[in-house]
């Protein structure tokens, strides 16, 4: 197939652009899994059962792939030919999630046992200085799978109501009886799993006893009210399905962020200690009886900020700078209080963009609560919908025991340790891509030639560097169905918090590369296998056709091998106009030397792969 592209009025260039078409090694596979060039539903069997892993599927899972191929007009009644095969290795039956969707996680245990998906500013369009509020992104939220919802409460210009509004910015006003509506049509429309509204309130009591009326009357039996069992441990979200809990964060926490850069953290941690104070002398009581989970104070500001309250449950709000410095001397302390009580982390007051941060900072010391921008997009949120892409999407992700125990020495665990050790590999290899020629224009990446796809690849556990790794594959070169045929390997330490992240760019040498798709997936669904790996845009929409085949291959440590506590690893793949990307966090260092393996054939979780430097 050739294509042209006009240069100028005289000139045109054309290239002879390959189709897409099966790997040698998914060849030799079909050669291997069938017979006289056809293969029948007991060698499919024997095939996803030997090479995917799928240990649990009998004669029925294999005529629900040949009736899907059969529905998309690739199908033959003797058996399936190559192209055939080749088909339902690129299709979505073959994801490298389950496709049940199932909430499989133990739902049973307290809230401050879960990794909650949550909002910053849910009601913002664009960025926090001068964008248009409204119920949108609450929708949009929500209908993600969002659990937490944030709204801030001020009084209107008359002084006679409360409207939700980003105070002293030039952000348009919402009406609070709008947002308090979109939440509760949208609250269960994806998961079942409790929401959690919570309000900064900067209003007087008449107001507050005016939002509490308005709060009971909207949500109704819907709303839990908090009773005197829940004060020394938080419930279970299973005990909360398809209710709404009211929480609130320290009042005029903005104030904090807005405190000089020259203020110290114990400076801001106390100014916002006087504000909160304050009001909860102030607070109307029909407002704080509406109120299940309550925020704490930070009394003895940095250095007893998290001793935490044996007779009582509490939620801390801190901004990333906060959790940043305590992180570096008090890691397992803050373990130790997430244990019982919910930490909740909000973006810097510089990210006037809506731009995030890191959400593994948060996640690895156990904070339930990384707030999150959720109208932006970039790598950090990809992480946090890749994350909660686990448990069914549901929104609760449970916390890996790691966070939850004190160790067998008595111990918190600890994410900074030196000591920690691998428990399992995870192998990577990217064998090709198509689609992009039919989710893009012709002259979308280049408008003179077909883009140059690269991978480069790389992991990382936040605060380890020791455990940062970058890979890059070979540039295919002016193709719209790149090659790579090419393996990586990751050492992970805490599998539970994992991410595979994949970014593909195309690549230019004059200008900046173009996007052309992103995915992240949790490590712990991931399943084994040869699997077709949708990519999405920048807000996380999945792309019609954009998709890469990959097999990976999952090699825990066996019994023999050493015991071991892990932390988080982020994996992120992404790809580049002259190559594909793969990596954990944006690594741009120095990429080590890959142990690498073109070629070779497809491994089962219980093989390894020869290896060579």
């Amino acid at each position: 197939m050739k294509v042209t592209f006009k240069v100028c009025f005289c000139c045109a260039r054309s290239f002879k652009v390959k189709s897409s078409e099966p790997p040698q090694e998914i060849k030799t596979l079909f050669d291997n899994y069938s017979e006289n060039g056809r293969m029948s539903e007991d060698e499919m069997l024997r095939f996803v059962i030997q090479v995917q892993g799928e240990t649990h599927a009998d004669s029925n899972y294999v005529k629900d792939i040949f009736n899907m191929l059969k529905h998309h007009g690739v199908f033959h009644p003797r058996g399936l030919h190559l192209e055939e095969f080749y088909r339902y290795l690129l299709s979505d039956f073959n994801s490298p999630l389950p496709l049940s969707g199932e909430v499989w996680q133990d739902m049973t245990q307290p809230l401050s046992h879960y990794f909650l998906y949550t909002g910053h500013n849910s009601y913002l369009t664009g960025n926090q200085l001068n964008s248009r509020s409204s119920t949108e992104p609450i929708v949009k939220a929500l209908r993600r799978g969002v659990r937490v919802i944030e709204l801030d409460l001020w009084r209107n210009s008359s002084g006679t109501e409360a409207e939700v509004r980003h105070g002293g910015t030039l952000t348009s006003t919402e009406d609070l009886q709008k947002c308090l509506n979109a939440v509760k049509e949208n609250a269960f429309e994806v998961s079942e799993y409790p929401v959690v509204l919570t309000l900064e309130d900067h209003l007087n009591p008449d107001l507050q006893k005016k939002v509490a009326k308005m709060v009971s009357k909207t949500f109704g039996g819907t709303l839990f009210r908090c009773r005197d069992e829940h004060k020394k441990c938080f419930p279970s979200p299973e005990a909360l399905k398809n209710k709404i809990l009211m929480s609130t964060k320290p009042p005029k926490e903005y104030l904090q962020t807005h405190i000089s850069q020259g203020a110290t953290t114990a400076e801001s941690i106390n100014t916002e200690e006087l504000i909160q104070d304050e009001d909860e002398k102030t607070v109307a009581v029909e407002y704080r009886d509406l109120i299940s989970i309550h925020a704490g104070n930070r009394k003895g500001g940095l250095k007893n900020c998290l001793n935490g309250d044996p007779n009582r449950v509490i939620r801390l709000s801190m901004s990333e700078q906060w959790l940043e410095t305590l992180a570096k001397t008090r890691g397992p302390d803050i373990v130790k209080f997430t244990q019982r009580n919910i930490l909740r982390i909000f973006p810097k007051a510089t990210r006037f963009d809506s731009s995030n941060y890191d959400p593994l900072v948060g996640w690895i010391h156990g904070a339930q609560m990384v707030a999150f921008n959720m109208q932006s997009h970039g790598k950090f949120l990809w992480m946090m919908q890749g994350m909660f892409k686990a448990n069914g999407g549901c929104g609760y992700v449970k916390k890996p025991d790691v966070l939850l125990s004190n160790g067998s020495v008595g111990k918190f665990f600890d994410p900074y340790s030196q000591d920690l050790q691998i428990k399992t590999t995870l192998k990577v290899k990217i064998y090709n891509g198509e689609g992009w020629n039919l989710d893009f224009s012709q002259d979308h990446f280049d408008r003179y030639s077909p883009p140059d796809f690269y991978a480069r690849v790389s992991v990382g556990i936040a605060g380890i560097p020791l455990d940062t790794i970058s890979y890059r594959t070979e540039t295919d070169t002016d193709e719209w169905f790149p090659v790579w045929n090419e393996e990586f390997e990751f050492p992970l330490r805490v599998p539970e918090l994992a991410l595979l992240c994949i970014t593909v760019k195309d690549h230019d040498k004059n200008t900046q590369n173009d996007f052309a798709g992103q995915t992240c997936l949790p490590f712990s669904e991931i399943r084994p296998g040869i699997r077709a790996v949708r990519l999405h845009d920048r807000l996380g929409d999945v792309f019609n056709h954009a998709r890469l085949l990959v097999r990976f291959v999952l090699e825990p440590l066996t019994s023999s091998s050493p015991s071991s506590v892990s932390v988080p690893v982020v994996v992120k793949i992404g790809i580049e106009r002259r190559s594909l990307i793969v990596n954990v966090k944006d690594y741009d260092g120095p990429s080590a030397n890959p142990k690498h393996n073109p070629g070779t054939p497809p491994v089962t979780t219980s093989q390894r792969s020869p290896g060579r430097g």
